[in-house]
């Protein structure tokens, strides 16, 4: 097991020799697994809540994280439960340099969304934790910085933008006040939780997203995200390999 997150370079600079990948569905996984051959753990620190494959990728370690199925229902727990808790198992039992979250979102055509999209996150809030309180309404939405990646996203010409996550996929009045408000360009349902998580444990985070229905479009979020859900996940099997590549091994400032 890797305590890769001290480790630096005669320098004394950070490098990346530890990557957690955190998504949410399996089936978003699955192609990355295979490619990569990471392989499954056979235990879990979360019994029933995370699946844990390991590998090495261009010599780095990589540690993919997937929240689990439901016993009952036999869907993925998505949401900002299962993330935070996958989150928590990666800075307490794996150490890693930096945490990458990849999955699917909804895009705001405003913003420059399209049905493919991928996009690195810049700042990450909460759109539907709504506390009416001094203080407490400021920490209900959040806004957790990404870990800058410059020359990722210039290598990649991946699109960037604001990130805000929810527990639900489709979006009230309400939602929609504090998403324009924010300048939201990505929805989802994990990544602000997985942030908080990074943040308070002084912890990288890095979020590639690739949009699978736009927001502010004329066509339900559900129909829309099940009719691209495959084509998304092509884009995302290209770009998830690319980005945890070209981290591994790479100096904090080179990222």
């Amino acid at each position: 097991m890797s305590t890769s997150a001290e480790t630096s370079n005669t320098t004394g600079e950070k490098v990346v020799n530890h990557i957690a990948v955190i998504m949410a569905m399996e089936a978003e996984a699955s192609h990355f697994i295979e490619q990569e051959n990471l392989q499954l753990l056979d235990h879990s620190p979360a019994h029933g809540v995370a699946k844990i494959y390991q590998g090495r990728i261009r010599g780095c370690e990589v540690t993919l994280i997937l929240p689990g199925k439901d016993a009952d229902l036999s869907v993925d727990h998505v949401g900002t439960a299962p993330a935070a808790i996958s989150a928590f198992i990666a800075v307490t039992q794996f150490h890693p340099d930096v945490i990458v979250n990849a999955g699917t979102a909804g895009g705001f055509r405003k913003y420059g969304a399209a049905i493919g999209d991928a996009w690195i996150g810049t700042q990450f809030f909460n759109h539907d934790r709504r506390i009416p309180i001094p203080g407490f309404d400021v920490y209900g939405k959040g806004g957790y910085a990404a870990f800058p990646t410059p020359n990722l996203v210039s290598k990649f010409g991946y699109k960037t933008g604001i990130v805000t996550t929810s527990n639900s996929l489709d979006h009230s009045p309400q939602d929609d006040e504090i998403m324009a408000d924010v300048g939201a360009a990505i929805k989802e349902m994990e990544a602000a939780a997985l942030a908080w998580v990074a943040k308070v444990n002084n912890v990288p985070f890095v979020a590639l997203k690739v949009v699978t229905d736009i927001v502010d479009g004329d066509r339900p979020s559900h129909e829309e995200f099940m009719e691209n859900l495959a084509a998304a996940g092509k884009s995302l099997r290209e770009h998830l390999p690319e980005v945890v590549e070209f981290m591994a091994g790479k100096k904090f400032s080179e990222l």
